[in-house]
């Protein structure tokens, strides 16, 4: 008997997408002629973002340690949905892999809200150590109880706000402005915290909400503010960089339980090499980025973040007190390097 939960993302799938393209996504990932396995992989970035590129990377890289048995075909710009329709694809076998950020995961493994806490991180090495040591290795496996599997962390920088007509130079620059946030209670509470109304927006259509003047501001890694061309509406960037939330390349666990060892191996392998990969092209792309997006006027600026960082204080406390548990782990990730 089909679990209920299944069954109710079939229907929301179906009525989302159309039954055409269910049908087309439902045998995705295959077996095709002479047993050649071909796994989709959607994602909703441009071709190219650094994490598109090392997608691309991955799949060349399994396709040559498989020999030709296992091919993985990438669909960017959104072309099989949403990051969040991807995920439900993901559950019901639809659809192989993406990369999704922690965030979107916090619903599926609330263990991944920690990463999303802002300002969790001394600086990039006490990242590095976290997510590659046991706590990150760990946070990759919560999700396996709603069939995603965490296969990788993808570097997506450090986040900080952009907007339409003013700078933001403090936590008061925020007050009273519409804040597209991501789908995330933590994201959602830190706007809050800082003083601003979070609106959650797709990725896809927050260049309209910008335009339209639906939302004032938005808040992103350079390489994404430039990608997007999110830029050409909103001239001031204010590099507070209140989070480092990573990205987590998923795959169903429906097609990785279908595996073998030695399958699974060349993926997980792949997997971590493009890892390695998209860390050394987001450090340049950013650089690139920001000189860009300065060329084409975009205003940048560095407030101080002592002002951000203790406007979130109340947010650790709120943590701590509702949910203990989960707090440990802030704890323990404070502890990395110490």
């Amino acid at each position: 008997m089909m679990h209920q939960g299944y069954l109710y993302r079939v229907e929301k799938i179906i009525n989302r997408f159309g039954f055409g393209l269910f049908m087309v996504l439902l045998f995705s990932t295959c077996t095709g002629p002479g047993g050649v396995r071909i796994i989709k992989m959607g994602h909703g970035l441009g071709v190219t973002h650094p994490v598109h590129e090392a997608m691309v990377f991955m799949a060349d890289r399994i396709e040559e340690k498989s020999q030709g048995r296992i091919i993985v075909k990438v669909y960017p710009n959104q072309q099989l949905g949403t990051e969040r329709e991807l995920v439900e694809l993901l559950q019901i076998g639809s659809l192989g892999m993406t990369k999704v950020s922690s965030a979107t995961l916090e619903s599926f493994a609330p263990p991944m809200q920690v990463l999303s806490m802002p300002y969790l991180f001394r600086d990039d090495a006490h990242r590095d150590k976290v997510l590659k040591g046991p706590i990150g290795q760990k946070l990759l496996l919560e999700s396996e109880d709603f069939w995603l599997r965490g296969l990788c962390y993808y570097d997506a920088g450090k986040r900080s706000f952009y907007s339409k007509n003013k700078p933001i130079e403090s936590p008061d620059d925020l007050k009273g402005l519409k804040i597209r946030v991501l789908e995330s209670n933590m994201a959602t509470n830190m706007i809050k915290s800082f003083g601003g109304s979070p609106t959650p927006i797709s990725y896809g259509e927050l260049y309209t909400a910008l335009q339209q003047g639906i939302v004032d501001a938005a808040e992103n890694n350079p390489p994404s503010l430039f990608t997007s061309r999110h830029y050409e509406v909103c001239k001031f960037y204010s590099i507070n960089e209140h989070t480092a939330i990573p990205d987590v390349v998923i795959i169903s666990t429906k097609v990785w339980d279908s595996l073998g060892e030695e399958e699974k191996q060349w993926i997980q392998e792949a997997a971590d090499e493009s890892a390695e990969y998209q860390y050394k092209l987001w450090e340049a792309s950013v650089e690139m980025s920001l000189l860009e997006m300065e060329k084409a006027g975009v205003s940048i600026s560095y407030p101080d973040p002592a002002e951000f960082r203790q406007a979130v204080e109340d947010m650790y406390d709120n943590f701590r007190m509702s949910q203990p548990e989960l707090y440990a782990i802030v704890e323990e990730i404070r502890m990395v390097g110490n």
